[in-house]
């Protein structure tokens, strides 16, 4: 196999004086597993057996700048050309508590490496490279696993953390794995209100930004009877949809699919908190449905589902995160979701002000894209052809009226009014309120017509 990736030189420079110096360094985890599977591979793991620390830190001294990070832990950090490499003794942990953080954590150099990798999560990051010729160690079958793709826990202690739970869910949607039937009974008896929020978050992330199918991940969430909590996402199972605009089934199918769709688009995205919003929006933009979907007129119809799916948006972020910012961002495009349909349909009625005040709530630009994965996100033939003719309108309109990235912004101001004579007070805002209305609307054009707009009404008023 011709691998993509290679350890750094100096990574193997070390490995050499560790074992001049008696001791050996094995690059773990994830870095392992990524250059077996041919991936871009991130930053570099190392345990080191046979030497104290310090002997470690004398070392590593001569290479850089260590920074002890977790003296308890044995964790030495350092950043060389901009790469960063943890260095770390092996560890045993022992349980001594119900939480996430309640682990009693002791460091062994002296420990064989088949006993320290048993603590790890799954088989495929349980592997270890011994450095500095990069011979492959494999005590639990990893090598085998990631061949047939299968996630499978090291060992009982599996159970101590219940993250485990939620990294395999994001690993099986990443890697596009299944789960070994022994780990899956594992993962869904974690007691998952143990974590704190910060940690299911990451895992969150990860799966939104890391996969290809974020569904994937998510439809383990259902299997695995997870969904229990994040009740929100739970109730879309089982919504009906009118089969005439979603012929593919269910809130819940309709949801998944969009999720993929907006995966797609995320690449169009330089940014991951906008990236973020745009797949938390995709998940979010329809969990009005279950509160308002009747049967009526011999249609399924969900009315106002954008404006009711507010609360349990909050309700669900709330669970996952504290950005407030990002919550924000979310809700807006779950509430303006429908826009660009439904102005497209109107198109020939309606006026440039209402594509105006539009930007004035949302981001057009951002938000075309969360309508655009729910629009494809389903199996009308439209969708199956990949078109958005709604979205293309309203980026053309938008465009033309330079509003498609940024809202639109006051000709007047105040200080332009207090030089025409008039005093601060209401009465000036009054006037840039009014004169900003007449330009949404189009019928004030530039800064001169409304400069003459205002000369005009305090000459009158």
């Amino acid at each position: 196999m011709k691998p993509i990736n290679a350890p750094p030189s100096i990574l193997l420079t070390i490995a050499r004086e560790i074992k001049s110096a008696g001791g050996e360094a094995y690059l773990v985890g994830g870095w392992v597993r990524d250059y077996l599977l041919e991936l871009p591979c991130g930053d570099c793991d190392v345990e080191v057996y046979g030497l104290s620390m310090e002997q470690l830190l004398a070392l590593l001294k001569r290479f850089g700048k260590p920074n002890l990070v977790g003296k308890s832990f044995g964790i030495v950090t350092m950043v060389i050309d901009g790469k960063i490499y943890d260095f770390a003794f092996p560890r045993q942990e022992q349980k001594t508590g119900s939480g996430h953080r309640d682990f009693e954590v002791t460091s062994d150099p002296h420990l064989d490496f088949a006993t320290a990798s048993s603590r790890r999560d799954f088989t495929i990051n349980a592997m270890g490279f011994r450095l500095p010729d990069l011979e492959l160690v494999d005590c639990h079958g990893g090598r085998e696993d990631l061949r047939h793709k299968i996630l499978r826990h090291v060992s009982p202690a599996f159970s101590e953390d219940p993250l485990r739970a939620l990294r395999a869910i994001q690993f099986a949607a990443r890697f596009e794995f299944d789960i070994h039937p022994t780990t899956q009974e594992l993962c869904s008896i974690q007691p998952l209100e143990e974590l704190p929020q910060e940690r299911i978050f990451a895992e969150f992330k990860k799966l939104l930004l890391q996969s290809q199918r974020p569904s994937i991940g998510f439809e383990w969430l259902r299997r695995l009877k997870l969904l229990r909590y994040f009740p929100e996402l739970e109730t879309l199972i089982g919504v009906p949809q009118e089969p005439d605009w979603h012929p593919e089934g269910d809130v819940w199918t309709h949801t998944m699919m969009v999720v993929d769709q907006a995966a797609l688009l995320r690449f169009e995205l330089e940014n991951e908190s906008d990236q973020l919003a745009l797949m938390l929006g995709a998940l979010c933009h329809d969990l009005g449905k279950p509160m308002t979907t009747v049967h009526s007129e011999e249609r399924w119809r969900s009315p106002a589902h954008d404006a009711l799916g507010e609360k349990p948006t909050r309700s669900f972020l709330a669970r996952i995160t504290k950005d407030v910012d990002l919550i924000e961002t979310v809700v807006v495009f779950v509430r303006e979701h429908l826009r660009p349909a439904l102005l497209h349909k109107a198109r020939h009625e309606i006026k440039p002000g209402a594509i105006r005040r539009l930007a004035l709530r949302v981001n057009i630009e951002k938000l075309v894209r969360v309508a655009k994965a729910d629009h494809l996100g389903r199996t009308t033939e439209e969708s199956l052809e990949g078109l958005f003719p709604a979205g293309d309108w309203l980026l053309e309109q938008s465009r033309h009226l330079d509003v498609l990235s940024q809202k639109p912004k006051p000709f007047l101001t105040g200080q332009y009014l207090l030089s025409l004579g008039l005093k601060p007070g209401p009465e000036v805002g009054e006037i840039i309120r009014e004169s900003f209305e007449l330009q949404l609307e189009g019928e004030i054009t530039d800064v001169a017509a409304a400069e003459k707009w205002a000369r005009e009404k305090i000459l009158t008023s």
